[in-house]
């Protein structure tokens, strides 16, 4: 069976009633800003990211099964990908893409939904 991109790994230990609004998130090679937004819904899980000035102020969407680990001593995410790879992912805008199955679909993809990469 493969995890679904859009569900928290079991090895991510997220604790179910922590706000991760304001958590720093980190890519494999890098800070890529803070959490602003996120969703801990069943097989709809993500985190939206305000890169703040690494990409000009824009917001990235990360599916829940790109995260490493929460740790919550550091209020802080790591995400298995690169910056790169972040900033290369279809571009996001909250406003369009927020419970956009096309966009959810593509971003899903992009991150390895179907490809087991998660």
């Amino acid at each position: 069976m493969t995890e679904s991109v859009w569900g928290y790994r079991p090895a991510a230990t997220r604790p179910a009633d922590v706000d991760l609004t304001g958590y720093r998130v980190e890519a494999t090679d890098g800070s890529i800003g803070k959490v602003d937004k996120h969703s801990d819904e069943v097989d709809d899980a993500y985190l939206v990211v305000d890169t703040g000035a690494w990409i000009f102020g824009k917001e990235v969407l990360l599916p829940a099964g790109t995260i490493l680990a929460v740790d919550t001593q550091e209020r802080r995410i790591i995400v298995d990908r690169t910056k790169q790879e972040i900033k290369d992912a279809p571009e996001f805008d909250r406003h369009q893409h927020l419970g956009d199955p096309g966009y959810r679909e593509e971003l899903g993809s992009y991150y390895g939904g179907d490809s087991g990469h998660v």
